[in-house]
């Protein structure tokens, strides 16, 4: 009988080129994941995931689904996936689901999170999982641009993909930017998002910190639909996937 198996996992993204399986390299979540589970089952296994983390971006609980006809139980998928995958991807559960879940298709939100290091101060042992930005940011002037970003808008201008065909209408329900110490932390929860959307968010974002831009700019930069009128794009290491929620 084929099974269905959702996977939820964590992962450093430093070293690796995204979670999308690619041709021209095996350096991927994705393409680690199916090694490892076509070589515990003996045939080729397709894993879906929930969302395509870019290039040097991490995850604390991405969210994939495999299905495969077998007796072998979560329990041993996980104990394997465990003992063979990199010590940066680990497995936090693998559970049975219902034949008609889907890790993307099934999702109905999504949260972000990235990081900015403001102080010139080193921060040693997290620069993998920040921006570091050490000019003095105006950070009232950026909390000030949530307002504009939440509901639903057309997201063009804040999408990499200069050919994406599909909608590019996102609803983006709760957005913060939090102040702990000397790092700043914007949270975003939306029911997707776009090709580079978060880190083109705090690009836009940190420009506004910087006096470059004002918050009032931002509807123009939605009706333009243009994405060189939005900032430029954060750097990946300070963005992480946080949760997938499902019904």
């Amino acid at each position: 009988m084929i099974r269905n198996f959702k996977i939820t996992l964590s992962y450093d993204g430093t070293r690796y080129s995204g979670w999308q399986k690619q041709g021209n390299t095996p350096n991927t979540i994705q393409g680690k994941l199916e090694k490892v589970l076509s070589a515990m089952f003996g045939s080729a296994v397709e894993v879906q995931g929930s969302g395509r983390t870019d290039a040097g971006v991490h995850a604390m609980a991405q969210v994939a689904n495999f299905k495969m006809d077998t007796k072998v139980s979560a329990a041993e998928i996980c104990r394997y996936l465990r003992s063979y995958l990199p010590q940066d991807i680990g497995v936090l559960q693998v559970e049975e689901v219902d034949a008609r879940f889907h890790a993307r298709l099934s999702a109905k939100r999504k949260t972000y999170r990235y990081r900015v290091w403001n102080s010139d101060v080193p921060n040693v042992f997290e620069k993998k999982y920040l921006h570091i930005c050490p000019e003095t940011l105006d950070i009232e002037a950026m909390r000030a641009c949530i307002p504009y970003f939440l509901g639903e808008h057309d997201f063009r201008a804040f999408c990499s993909n200069p050919d994406l065909k599909k909608s590019s209408v996102r609803t983006v329900y709760a957005m913060e930017l939090e102040q702990l110490g000397h790092e700043l932390r914007l949270t975003v929860t939306g029911n997707g998002f776009l090709y580079n959307m978060v880190r083109l968010l705090m690009g836009t974002m940190l420009e506004v910190g910087r006096g470059k831009r004002k918050p009032s700019d931002i509807p123009m930069i939605f009706e333009s639909g243009a994405r060189y009128m939005a900032g430029p794009m954060a750097p990946a290491c300070g963005l992480c996937m946080m949760e997938v929620t499902y019904e």
